[in-house]
């Protein structure tokens, strides 16, 4: 069974039943961040849903160590490849394609955000993902608002759990996410892109008063089983 780990902010690892490992937007160096995860000690693959800081710039310092691929949006890997990345590591693709490393199913969803890369240069348009592992769906849908297409994701991928910010004033709040497990169909639900600094004030509590859909309650290094 696979299970998620939150690694504070927006960053989440994915462990798989056969000891893969997956990284999402790995800001290990952010304020929540625990300390024992700040020195990942091995990475199968990293996927990125943009290129702002807070999801993106631990990226090449951990490839570099670790010796990992990184996958997200072509804009954002070919920044990549000109700081510090090399091409044959990188795995660009876009929406509405499915690629699949390390025994995992990868499948590029939209996202209703802006990016950049870490220096401010255009890194193509923000993501989301729809990953399969070890017969579970799990929808990464990144930094986003909520909008209406939602509901062909649920009809398209049928996620079994979805992670959603839920903080607020960068990207959805819970009234929003709320909205957005409804259009999924209501699956399980993992909050990210919270608590971290005073501005994003949504929480798990909020959205699980707003929803019927299970909210996970978890603080940075909980893991859920999926």
């Amino acid at each position: 069974m696979a299970s998620l780990t939150w690694l504070g902010h927006a960053s989440f690892r994915l462990d798989t039943n056969d000891g893969k490992r997956v990284y999402v937007d790995p800001w290990v160096s952010g304020p929540t961040c625990p300390e024992p995860e700040r020195e990942p000690a091995r990475a199968d693959v990293i996927a990125v849903t943009h290129g702002h800081g807070d999801h993106s710039s631990d990226v090449v310092a951990l490839q570099q160590r670790l010796g990992c691929k990184v996958l997200g949006m072509v804009e954002l890997m070919s920044w990549f490849s000109q700081n510090g990345i090399a091409e044959e590591d990188l795995v660009p693709f876009n929406k509405g394609g499915s690629v699949e490393q390390a025994g995992v199913r990868f499948t590029m969803t939209h996202a209703f955000h802006s990016s950049s890369a870490p220096d401010g240069s255009y890194a193509g348009e923000p993501a989301g993902f729809v990953v399969q592992a070890d017969g579970t769906r799990i929808y990464f849908a990144g930094d986003t608002a909520v909008f209406g297409d939602m509901q062909l994701i649920a009809r398209l991928y049928s996620p079994d759990v979805a992670v959603l910010p839920i903080g607020d004033h960068f990207t959805m709040g819970p009234e929003e996410a709320a909205v957005a497990l409804e259009l999924l169909g209501n699956p399980r639900c993992v909050p990210g892109h919270w608590g971290t600094f005073p501005l994003l004030t949504g929480t798990p509590e909020k959205l699980a008063s707003l929803t019927s859909s299970q909210v996970e309650r978890i603080e940075p290094g909980d893991t859920v089983q999926l």
